[in-house]
Order: C-alpha cells, then structure tokens, then sequence
C-alpha cells in the first residue's frame, strides 16, 4: 500500500516533531512544510526531508494529510482550508478558539469526507490504556498540569491552553452530566488567564477540581480519583500509575492493597500520529474525533463563563 502524502502547517515547537514522525513513520513521508518562519520551515525541511512551502495551496496541492500546528487563534481558518481541499487533517489542541467555529469544522469535515483528529495527545500517553481499566465511578477527581511560563499558547487562555487537556480525559471517563461548575481565574503574565481552578459537580455525585498554571516554577501532570473502594493516582509525567485498594484478606482492621505501575517510553506523539494514519487507512473512527474536540472545547468554554460569572459577583 502506497504511503500517505504529509504536510505540516506550522512547523515551531510541536509542528517540528510531526514532522520528524511523518518522516520515519513507515506509512507517510513528508512531503513538505509550511512556516510564517520562512527560514524556520526551510530548517525543518531541510532536516527531515520534503520541501519548504511558501504558499499552503502550493503544498495542499501534493499532499493526502496534514497537521495543523500553528499558534491556536489560526486553527479555524488553516483547517477550513485544508478541509476545503479534500484533505485529512490533525489539528494541534484546541479544534479552533470558539464552540461554532469547531463545529463549522467538523461539519466541513463531514462534506467533503475528510477525517479529522484533535491533537490531545494525552490520550495518547502510554500510561492510559494501564488506568483506565482500573477507573470506575470515581467520587472525587483532583486534576494539576502545571507548567513553566512559556511564550506558547499565550494567545488563548490558559484554560484554553493546559485545562483543556483534562476536561477532555475527563469527558472521556464519562462523568455525565454536569449539575453546578465554579471557577476562578488569574492573570499574571498575560492578557488572558495564567492560572486557573474549576469545581465540577456531576449529577451523579462525582466533583471534579482542576487546576491550571503556567507560570508553575515545577511542571506537574497529576491525576488523583477517589473511588468506593479506593483511590487512583496517575502522574502523565513520569509515566506512573498507583491502585490503592482496601484488601479482602481477613484481619482486626480494613487494610489497603497498594499496586504500582510503569508505563513503557513510548512517545504519545507518535501514538497518536500512528492512531491518526491507521484510522485513515482503515476509514475507523479516530481516537479523538472532531466531535470530541468540540465537546472539550465546548467545556472549556463554560469553565471560561464560569469564571465570568464568578469576577461579576465581586463587582
């Protein structure tokens, strides 16, 4: 079977790495690259193979499939580009900056046959599919990705930016629906929120708090979930995962059964790149669809009113 054809819009920090995997992946080669960054995009090229664009028509022109990766104000409209030209994309998180253009997105996608997959890579992390068997009706959730101040993702909020990663696993544990949500904001360094905290209450019981930073002087990727019969803890960072459980043998006092686990190395972008070929191959569902990005983003942006909410009962 022929390879697919790739191309990469936006080549900076995250961009240069799909790059270097179309490139190695057996079933795509790197047709070329696209940069605001002219030198930038002949670098990349020039280090992985292909050619550097000028014009993205010129490169859509060569390719099946293509990433979107350029700053996330530009999503809606390189993506509707692409989408408009028949081509298969994966776009970098979020779908786009508002729930309407997502959805005029996915609609696209829909019309002209085009699959699309929403970068939220952990998803993707090697740890996951360790977990996840063991997460069932958590009580309580107690989420922090916290980061260093960086000039990325600065032109969206920070729930927008980070938070947005744990509202998607989040959705993807099925939760249910939301009965009261409470947030609060902070701007440090930039025009938008720098850090953020969210209370979610699920119908069901379930709250959920998450906290969001990036100007953490330590990174932290940290999922907590308390369960009926004990608790589970999963660090995205350093690949870890904790099942503590109350113990059935027989004893004077509950005793708790502790099990530890060691994700392998694997690279969760390159996962999801592999993901994202084998669905199109396949013509299957994508691990994270266009609708699955919608929703992420739609959540996101009532954690956003939430917090609006909440600076308007100060006044």
């Amino acid at each position: 079977m022929a390879k697919l054809r790739a191309g990469v819009i936006g080549v900076g920090h995250l961009g240069q790495h799909h790059a270097r995997l179309y490139a190695s992946s057996p079933d795509s080669m790197l047709v070329g690259v696209v940069d605001h960054d002219r030198d930038r995009a002949v670098a990349v090229a020039k280090t992985y193979g292909g050619q550097a664009f000028g014009d993205p028509h010129d490169l859509l022109k060569q390719i099946d499939i293509v990433t979107i990766a350029v700053p996330t104000s530009g999503h809606y409209s390189v993506a509707k580009t692409c989408l408009q030209a028949g081509k298969h994309v994966l776009i970098e998180k979020p779908i786009a900056v508002s729930p309407i253009e997502a959805q005029e997105l996915v609609e696209l996608g829909k019309r002209n046959a085009c699959m699309i997959q929403v970068g939220h890579s952990e998803r993707f992390n090697p740890i996951m599919p360790l977990m996840r068997p063991h997460i069932r009706e958590p009580l309580l959730i107690e989420c922090h990705r916290l980061g260093s101040s960086s000039e990325r993702g600065v032109d969206v909020d920070v729930v927008l930016d980070l938070m947005i990663h744990d509202l998607d696993l989040l959705l993807s544990c099925n939760a249910g629906p939301i009965e009261d949500m409470r947030a609060v904001g902070v701007s440090v360094l930039s025009s938008t929120n720098d850090v953020a905290n969210v209370r979610i209450q699920f119908r069901n019981g379930c709250v959920a708090n998450l906290t969001a930073s990036r100007i953490s002087p330590k990174a932290m990727r940290q999922w907590r979930m308390v369960q009926h019969d004990g608790c589970v803890s999963i660090d995205f960072q350093s690949r870890q995962g904790m099942i503590v459980r109350r113990s059935v043998e027989p004893g004077p006092r509950p005793m708790v059964r502790v099990e530890e686990v060691q994700a392998g190395n694997d690279e969760p972008l390159k996962i999801q790149l592999e993901s994202f070929l084998h669905a199109i191959r396949s013509k299957s569902h994508p691990v994270v669809s266009g609708e699955d990005g919608v929703a992420a983003l739609e959540l996101a942006h009532r954690v956003l009113s939430a917090m609006n909410a909440c600076e308007s009962l100060k006044i």
